[in-house]
């Protein structure tokens, strides 16, 4: 077998969980991009089994621990896993997530179902390699009509990887119709956002929905996902996304969903924020799900800067009694930060709050205990109390 040495350093992360190896690590590489690979330490002693990426500062993704390489035809064996984990959830939808990378000890991989249609993701020189294989394994366990491939995210290019968006098995429509907690969308699953749908915010549309009543606004819609929801116990629902073609698909659910109550705006967010403040237009909920302000470590500061602007004009928008629900997919944004940043917001916006809920992604997005890169999704939901 390929076999890589590391440093101290790298061999201390084996021992703490943490699936990932970077390159500054590694001392002495006897394997080629993709392999399978024996990691051990200064001393020789096998501690682990990886896949080794060339290109990717993230040279080594672990998939089992110990001397023992891991069974022959694990990946199907965990691929199989998942699904049946996912069927024990009792989800409410027939767009979910199967396979979560870490989360579920297949890193680099994701796998997302749409109904009778699979959507994949090997965002790894391993997983890449073993696109095959995966593909078997799912035909197997699932006989879908159709796997797409979206292997076009910017992150692979970090792996060495060209982006591609490919049909691997059978024939995938350019939209199909899925269902979520009783709403039904039209998915384009070569041209949407991740693999077709935002699908890690479920279970935190159906705990806003819990709050919904009067006016609601949901800003930084995309498909008006959390707007769809709340619209069924709200009088009323202003979407806001910067999108022109987000804002045409929010039109278009609620029409396929009988949502008559919803008015879905093209504009700058955050200007708009500031104009309905300036307005004496007040809301009962406000929706707070920005796209990820912090990419990289680099950005952290003007992203937290971002989150509180808007979290502190929501506040200043929101009825007494109201009810904010504000979120980050930024996993450089811990939860603390996030906590921090909502109260500061809260301080200048001369308004008490209190935490009703704190929540994460969906349990079909396991996060891993020990890998923080796993926690990417926070929810606060906060009411303000005068």
């Amino acid at each position: 077998m390929s076999r890589i040495v590391v440093s101290l350093r790298g061999a201390d992360r084996v021992r703490i969980g943490h699936p990932w190896i970077y390159r500054s690590d590694l001392k002495d590489i006897q394997a080629q991009g993709g392999d399978l690979v024996a990691v051990a330490d200064p001393r020789g002693r096998v501690l682990a089994h990886a896949l080794f990426s060339q290109k990717s500062q993230i040279a080594l993704r672990i998939v089992s621990r110990g001397d023992a390489p891991p069974p022959e035809g694990f990946i199907g064996q965990r691929i199989a896993t998942a699904i049946a984990y996912r069927a024990s959830l009792g989800i409410d939808a027939t767009a979910y997530r199967l396979v979560h990378g870490e989360g579920d000890l297949l890193p680099g991989l994701v796998v997302d179902r749409y109904g009778d249609y699979v959507v994949l993701q090997a965002l790894s020189e391993g997983m890449d390699r073993r696109l095959d294989e995966i593909v078997t394994a799912l035909v197997a366990q699932l006989q879908p009509a159709g796997i797409l491939a979206r292997n076009d995210p910017r992150v692979r290019e970090l792996e060495g990887l060209e982006r591609r968006v490919d049909v691997l098995h059978g024939e995938v429509p350019e939209r199909i119709q899925v269902s979520e907690l009783g709403v039904r969308y039209e998915v384009d699953l070569r041209m949407g956002q991740k693999t077709g749908l935002f699908l890690d915010q479920r279970e935190n549309r159906e705990a806003a929905t819990r709050y919904a009543r009067g006016r609601v606004l949901d800003a930084f819609s995309y498909n008006g996902g959390f707007a769809l929801n709340l619209a069924a116990r709200a009088e009323s629902v202003v979407a806001l996304d910067v999108s022109e073609d987000a804002v045409r698909h929010i039109r278009e659910n609620a029409a396929l969903n009988g949502r008559e109550n919803i008015e879905a705006r093209a504009v700058n967010v955050f200007d708009e924020l500031r104009e309905i403040e300036h307005s004496d237009d007040r809301f009962d909920l406000v929706v707070l799900d920005p796209p990820a302000f912090a990419k990289n470590r680099d950005a952290l500061r003007k992203a937290l800067t971002g989150y509180k602007e808007i979290n502190l004009r929501a506040l200043k928008i929101l009825k007494p009694g109201g009810v904010l629900v504000t979120c980050t997919c930024s996993y450089h944004v811990d939860e603390a930060m996030f906590g921090d940043v909502v109260y500061r917001a809260a301080l200048d916006a001369e308004v008490p709050v209190a935490v009703v809920e704190k929540r994460m992604q969906g349990r079909d997005h396991p996060v891993l205990l020990g890998v923080p890169e796993t926690y990417y999704l926070k929810c606060f939901i906060v009411r303000r109390v005068g």
